[in-house]
């Protein structure tokens, strides 16, 4: 016999878990905005279809009313400064707190090929060996170059000091150290933390 189960509010409950930084507006920062896009793109350059296990993942998370769909998630994304298409609005601190939920989860379910690919980087660089000698992480580095390149706008500083493939590299083995990182005990919540430093005094 199935039991009912007590009136809750999910979406509520799992972004309660990430506190509220004392920011004005309560909306994110700018470094903020970029770091959690960035996380993103990293986890498409590591996996197919992932704007569809995006979705999928903020649906089983209950998170699918701030990340109801394609679109949606595209203005959310959007609302880094870096991009092409900057949606010229705040993401705010619930929307953010979708975002990072759902790339920890994912990042979770990649925990394995993402210790693959960072132990291959650290074996490759001590035999001072190219990338380009181990297939899986050459290849999630063309992704993330490729995607980082169409995406983002090239008239921004920031973009253009990151535009050689030496620094798009990287930038994206950076980013699977803060993957890894999120997978970690209270990873999700420190990682959270992380995006606020300097932001609060």
């Amino acid at each position: 016999m199935q039991l009912n189960s007590p009136s809750i509010q999910p979406t509520a409950l799992i972004l309660g878990s990430l506190p509220d930084p004392p920011i004005p507006d309560q909306t994110c920062p700018r470094r903020a905005k970029i770091e959690i896009d960035l996380m993103l793109l990293a986890i498409e350059a590591l996996e197919l279809d992932s704007s569809e296990e995006i979705l999928q993942t903020a649906k089983q998370l209950e998170l699918d009313e701030i990340i109801k769909d394609r679109v949606s998630l595209w203005r959310l994304r959007n609302t880094n400064p870096l991009r092409r298409h900057n949606q010229r609005r705040p993401l705010t601190l619930v929307e953010a707190k979708a975002l990072v939920m759902v790339s920890c989860y994912m990042a979770r379910k990649l925990t394995v090929l993402i210790r693959q690919l960072l132990l291959a980087y650290q074996q490759l660089s001590e035999k001072q060996l190219s990338m380009e000698h181990h297939f899986r992480l050459s290849e999630y580095l063309e992704r993330f170059r490729a995607h980082f390149r169409s995406r983002m706008n090239p008239r921004r500083a920031a973009v253009a000091e990151n535009y050689s493939d030496e620094k798009l590299n990287q930038l994206a083995l950076n980013l699977l150290s803060q993957l890894l990182f999120c997978t970690g005990t209270y990873g999700i919540q420190r990682y959270w933390f992380s995006l606020f430093d300097g932001e609060v005094g």
